[in-house]
């Protein structure tokens, strides 16, 4: 190259006083916004689609095919989608309910196609029409109402004593340490000593008149609700306590108003365990000294060999525990209905 090209040839953007001219800031770096002087001298300005200033088409190119310019959403903010809701859809009462009786259903449909196909013979298990006839004959003599009366009475009374003993033992254990290490280890003792291990000593001292039947259900269902109870005021948050105690709740008041309402998810399950429990207590108090209650049909079909009594004494309890389960379930609804919101399913 010649000294003559070389004199020709423009200055660089950094050789002298032409550099830092508006004219070669805006051939060399983004176009400037109309209007404004300071960004006109910026070299690092970003470019914006909409200003009318632009005169590079290769700078109008590149904003062009940039993603803000390209996105509607961007454009126009009634153009935003809305999010995806990611959790499942939630069934139709009819679709959940068909499913949930699907797998009863078709346990009762090999029952009864094995019991009259004579596979199974009835000397083992009574098939489905025995056991109907016997259902007619309880509800023809009025028994089976008086028996399901009997058993509910003493069932409600061991329930409510032993839970309300049990749910008061694990809120004293939860919230202070002085309550944890008095009764904590004398519950646990407890929940190791089988309930049905208590009744000849509970035989000798109650008798077995009903006092006895319901002290027997009590102590079945004060070990479940006293460890679940004791689980839900333990986990409850020491922040939310220490709030409520900063705006003066103290005592019961901090109990009723606080600790049992965060702790109540824990508390309704160990209801539904107490009522599953004092099924089994039931059983074993009204075989012993009782003229009335599902119990104490299980002894009689027992006695007589009846195998269809015996079903459907079985069965009887299935559809109690399903209630019971039902009823549980309605309850959550209605004290938590935030719960429904926030499954992860």
């Amino acid at each position: 190259m010649t000294l003559e090209g070389v004199a020709q040839a423009p200055p660089t953007p950094t050789e002298g006083p032409a550099a830092a001219s508006p004219a070669a800031a805006s051939s060399a770096a983004a176009p400037p916004i109309a209007g404004s002087p300071a960004v006109t001298s910026s070299a690092a300005a970003p470019p914006i689609a909409t200003s009318p200033a632009i005169t590079s088409s290769a700078t109008a190119s590149r904003i062009a095919a940039s993603p803000i310019a390209a996105s509607p959403a961007a454009a126009s903010p009634g153009g935003l989608e809305p999010p995806r809701y990611l959790g499942s859809p939630r069934r139709r009462p009819a679709v959940s309910t068909a499913v949930r009786g699907a797998v009863p259903l078709l346990l009762v449909a090999a029952w009864w196609y094995g019991t009259g196909s004579g596979a199974i013979s009835p000397d083992v298990l009574a098939g489905p029409g025995a056991v109907l006839g016997a259902l007619g004959e309880l509800i023809a003599t009025g028994q089976l109402g008086d028996y399901l009366l009997a058993s509910a009475r003493r069932a409600g009374l061991g329930v409510l004593a032993g839970g309300g003993i049990g749910l008061l033992l694990g809120v004293v254990a939860g919230l202070s340490a002085l309550g944890e290490e008095l009764i904590d280890p004398t519950m646990q003792m407890k929940r190791a000593v089988p309930f049905l291990a208590l009744v000849p000593l509970f035989i000798s001292w109650f008798g077995v008149e009903e006092t006895f039947k319901v002290v027997l259900i009590a102590v079945a269902a004060v070990g479940p609700m006293y460890a679940y109870s004791y689980l839900g005021v333990r986990g409850v948050d020491r922040k939310t306590v220490e709030a409520a105690r900063g705006v003066g709740l103290t005592g019961p008041r901090l109990a009723l108003g606080v600790v049992i309402p965060t702790a109540l998810p824990n508390i309704l399950m160990a209801l539904r365990i107490c009522l599953s429990v004092s099924l089994t207590g039931l059983i074993a108090a009204e075989q012993i000294g009782a003229t009335e209650g599902i119990g104490y049909l299980v002894t009689l079909a027992q006695q007589y060999y009846r195998s269809d009594y015996m079903v459907l004494c079985i069965l009887i309890y299935a559809v109690l525990g399903l209630l019971i389960d039902l009823a549980i379930r309605g309850v959550e609804r209605l004290a938590m209905p935030w719960r429904g919101q926030v499954a992860a399913r």
